[in-house]
């Protein structure tokens, strides 16, 4: 089955298509759809249904939403429901390398580096019928980046329990622990359980 992904992110697109392998996942721009949610919502989940809405509206088809990011208590949760555009003043957005070293510069004297992502995602059927999951994944901020893989802040994200960066995972091994795994997951279940039939 064919499932819209509300996002321009094709980063996340891969991720999802190996977390729903026997689906297609397909960005708007992919069917000719121009779509750039602004995110205004103050919550991962408000994001998330936001996109999933403001998408359906458009095309009137069952879609898959997310919204997602990195929290750090020790800076007051931040970046938060920022995370994509953190560090950037309104007109130059940081990409990921120089949105990492905007972190670690605010850690640089910070000892407690505790950390989580978050992922918000939704499964859009229609206004009166969706699916919302919420997944977390609980790591430390590094005191430099390291790793190839992934993207985003993976390169400073430290799994303790793995002694490595979620940049150094293979792919199949973040799923398996990412909060964008877990959700992705549980929204797979559903969809097998509940829609595809």
């Amino acid at each position: 089955m064919d499932i819209l992904f509300a996002s321009t992110n094709s980063n996340k697109a891969k991720e999802l298509s190996k977390l729903l392998p026997n689906h297609k996942i397909l960005l708007p721009k992919e069917m000719g759809v121009e779509f750039d949610h602004e995110e205004i919502a103050l919550t991962f989940y408000g994001n998330a249904l936001g996109k999933a809405k403001e998408l359906f509206d458009i095309v009137k088809i069952p879609v898959l939403a997310e919204d997602s990011g990195l929290c750090v208590p020790a800076l007051g949760g931040e970046p938060g429901i920022y995370s994509a555009r953190y560090g950037s003043d309104g007109v130059n957005k940081l990409g990921d390398k120089e949105r990492n070293l905007y972190l670690l510069d605010k850690m640089k004297n910070i000892s407690e580096r505790k950390a989580f992502f978050v992922c918000s995602m939704v499964l859009f059927i229609d206004h009166y019928r969706f699916y919302i999951c919420q997944e977390t994944h609980e790591g430390e901020i590094t005191y430099e980046p390291k790793g190839e893989s992934g993207f985003g802040y993976d390169p400073v994200f430290f799994i303790p329990k793995l002694g490595k960066t979620a940049a150094e995972l293979l792919p199949e091994e973040k799923n398996e622990i990412s909060h964008r795994g877990k959700a992705g997951r549980a929204i797979a279940s559903l969809i097998e359980k509940h829609w595809s039939k």
